[in-house]
């Protein structure tokens, strides 16, 4: 008798994600064996909304930063291969597709890539550096998992494995408007400067000036970010500060000491 089909779950970590959670699950609901939510303390209706899809919804408020979250949250799932996804992100049908393929070959020390296409102040971005924009997110449960990492976390790629390239985009719709960007920035900033910290690095005003100048320089001529309009110039820019500021971050935690008076 042949196998049988091996069992695929969807894994999100969210936390105030009631605008965009229904849309996810949707493209994903009518095709996947589990859906597991981890919540890290939402005060609006994101389990409301998560609990519409699925029983497999907890919460967790230790936040550890990101890449803890994620290994504490596939601690959960039960399914034979995990497809990771954030809430402001959408299958469309031809990934759903090339998902569907691979988790039908279940080649056992493979996993996949997906590619985001990001749609940023009224306007998809094919440029700056942003797409294709691939992320590893799928892979067989059991093989690997996510690294610890506060911020920018990664699937943990041993020697031996192999990452395959899967078909059509993720729609990410990844910021609001300019405030929701700023706030998502500013976050980033605060972990990546924390884990830096840790590690005993040290930074200065003067890096963080030449690093902002240099992103603003890839991402809007290296990168063609001219092509992308407004937006490009503008997603360029706000780069640059977010940039700036995450050095400037560091710079504050190391090199400054409380006044003594």
């Amino acid at each position: 008798m042949a196998d049988s089909m091996p069992t695929l779950a969807v894994a999100l970590i969210v936390k105030n994600e009631d605008q965009h959670l229904q849309a996810c699950l949707e493209t994903v609901v009518d095709w996947v064996d589990e859906i597991v939510i981890l919540d890290s303390g939402s005060t609006d209706n994101t389990e409301q909304i998560a609990r519409r899809f699925t029983d497999k919804f907890f919460v967790n408020c230790d936040w550890q930063g990101f890449g803890p979250q994620r290994r504490l949250a596939q601690q959960y799932v039960a399914a034979d291969y995990v497809l990771w996804l954030d809430a402001d992100e959408r299958i469309t049908p031809k990934l759903k597709r090339s998902i569907q393929q691979a988790v039908q070959a279940n080649e056992k020390q493979v996993l996949y890539s997906i590619c985001r296409l990001s749609w940023v102040f009224g306007r998809y971005i094919r440029h700056c550096g942003w797409y294709p924009d691939r992320v590893v997110r799928l892979y067989p449960t059991a093989l690997t998992r996510y690294d610890e990492s506060l911020v920018h976390e990664k699937v943990i790629i041993q020697p031996g494995m192999e990452v395959k390239y899967l078909q059509g985009d993720a729609i990410h719709y990844t910021y609001t408007d300019i405030h929701h960007y700023l706030v998502k920035s500013a976050g980033y900033a605060k972990a990546w400067a924390e884990q830096r910290e840790k590690r005993g690095k040290k930074s200065s005003i003067s890096q963080g000036i030449l690093h902002a100048l240099g992103c603003f320089l890839k991402m809007y001529v290296i990168k063609a970010g001219f092509l992308d309009g407004k937006q490009g110039f503008l997603l360029s820019l706000l780069s640059a500060h977010s940039t700036f500021v995450k050095y400037a971050d560091l710079w504050v935690r190391t090199q400054t000491e409380p006044s003594k008076d």
